[in-house]
């Protein structure tokens, strides 16, 4: 069994609504990342100095050595940089999230106070903030479970929200075994929060954003100037906020970070964007928190049988009978490479479809077989399947005139005659006068074509019975 563990389908086309409180059109979260006194240095045990997310272009590790430079440019997020947006969000009146790694919580105690006086979350940043990527498994639970524990002590109180950044594959699955986080944030896939199953928990997954993020005047592609960045978030607040006026409400995330958009020249574009935002209305600007409250409540985590995570026996009860008597249809498909893409009708249809479309000429034609005559004698005696009956019935087969029954009779005989399997049309896509119209049409057509169009319409019927049973 090949499975594919990555979600590629996520909502699908039909993303829940938000209904964010009292009506908004969109949610705008500021997050500041608070990691000035946790980066990578000598000072903290580390083998080197940090390399990321400065001005110094070009910055490379110093092994061995204290890298000065790069420790004041740090320092300046704490001395400088954050007072200056603490001003600005309090002036604002709009509260942050701060991702806050453990170690810079307890070595910048002035800070902490300000952000609990501002009634600013405190969510983790992790233990430390440094590259989780090569951390043996046990190594990272032990400092996701440090980290708790050191910002419990440092803040008061434990962290609801947990946001990494320098993840590893291990991350979002050991931080939500820890069981006590809100939401997690370690994902950029979605514009709206979702319910993410890690074996019996359910985690809360709020996403976020390295694009709409002060971090590329540190990278590149990045920001040069800081209209560059206001120009960058004024356009994305525009497209979301028209979807939220379209009746499909978004979130945007903002991603900040003290040293950098603590600088003025920088600033002053978010204190641009702030203020244009305020000229609108139904404009939410929560904290992190209040995002994950909000979709406990109004969006509950709601548990499916996922065709991806049946075993071989229960995938070819559930859909064996999709294609007409035709279980080794689901058999086959059973063993492609199933995955998240697959847990609704269009992803089991795609996967029942290929089997069908590889299979010999003589298996496709068996398919074909096994169809009933439309309002033929199984179905005067009863003995369709339950799918066909209601199929049948939907377009009023059940109920014909004893002039129509004779005439669908007349056309199933010169049909099978002519081309050797049943007239096979799905039913839901018409009426009983256009079915006999159809009818009268392909009964005409040469057999090589009408084998085609009879297969097409197999798996046009197998797409309705799985929109009846799955998302």
């Amino acid at each position: 069994m090949t499975r594919y563990v990555r979600n590629m389908r996520g909502y699908g086309p039909n993303a829940p609504h938000a209904a964010w409180p009292n009506g908004a059109k969109i949610a705008v979260q500021f997050v500041l990342n608070y990691e000035e006194g946790a980066e990578n240095c000598v000072l903290h045990g580390d083998a080197a100095s940090e390399a990321f997310l400065s001005d110094i272009p070009g910055a490379a590790q110093w092994p061995g050595q204290r890298h000065w430079n790069m420790e004041s440019i740090y320092e300046y997020g704490a001395r400088a940089g954050f007072w200056r947006l603490h001003r600005l969000f309090s002036g604002a009146d709009i509260p942050v999230t701060i991702y806050g790694v453990a170690q810079a919580l307890a070595r910048n105690p002035e800070q902490v106070a300000a952000m609990k006086a501002a009634d600013w979350e405190i969510a983790s940043h992790g233990l430390k903030w440094v590259e989780h990527k090569d951390m043996p498994e046990a190594e990272e639970r032990a400092a996701i479970a440090e980290a708790v524990r050191l910002h419990t002590e440092v803040v008061g109180e434990r962290p609801r929200g947990w946001y990494t950044g320098r993840c590893s594959e291990n991350t979002v699955r050991l931080v939500a075994e820890e069981g006590g986080f809100d939401y997690i944030s370690d994902t950029y896939d979605d514009d709206l929060p979702y319910w993410l199953e890690v074996e019996d928990r359910d985690q809360l997954i709020i996403p976020y954003t390295l694009e709409a993020n002060d971090m590329r005047f540190a990278t590149a592609p990045g920001w040069v100037t800081g209209q560059d960045f206001y120009t960058y978030l004024k356009d994305a607040f525009d497209v979301l906020y028209a979807e939220g006026e379209d009746g499909a409400p978004k979130m945007m995330s903002i991603g900040l970070h003290c040293r950098l958009v603590g600088r003025p020249g920088k600033l002053a574009a978010l204190k641009q964007f702030i203020s244009y935002i305020q000229g609108f209305d139904s404009v939410w600007t929560p904290r992190r928190l209040e995002i994950a409250k909000h979709w406990q409540t109004t969006h509950p985590a709601a548990r499916m049988e996922r065709p991806s995570q049946m075993d071989k026996a229960r995938f070819i009860e559930r859909f064996g009978g999709i294609f007409e008597h035709s279980p080794w249809i689901a058999e086959r498909a059973f063993e492609l490479e199933l995955g998240p893409a697959h847990d609704c009708a269009a992803g089991v249809h795609n996967a029942l479809c290929r089997m069908f479309r590889s299979a010999s000429e003589e298996e496709r034609l068996g398919v074909l077989l096994a169809h009933p005559d439309l309002a033929g004698k199984l179905a005067a005696a009863g003995r369709l399947t339950t799918e066909s009956t209601s199929e049948q019935a939907s377009a009023g087969l059940d109920m014909l005139t004893d002039a129509e029954r004779e005439k669908f009779t007349t056309l199933n005989s010169d049909y099978v005659a002519k081309h050797g399997f049943p007239f096979i049309i799905a039913v839901r896509d018409h009426t009983k006068a256009s079915i006999m119209a159809a009818f009268e049409t392909r009964i005409a057509n040469d057999s090589e074509a009408e084998f085609d169009e009879a297969c097409r319409q197999v798996e046009r019927i197998a797409e309705f019975r799985l929109l009846d049973v799955l998302p």
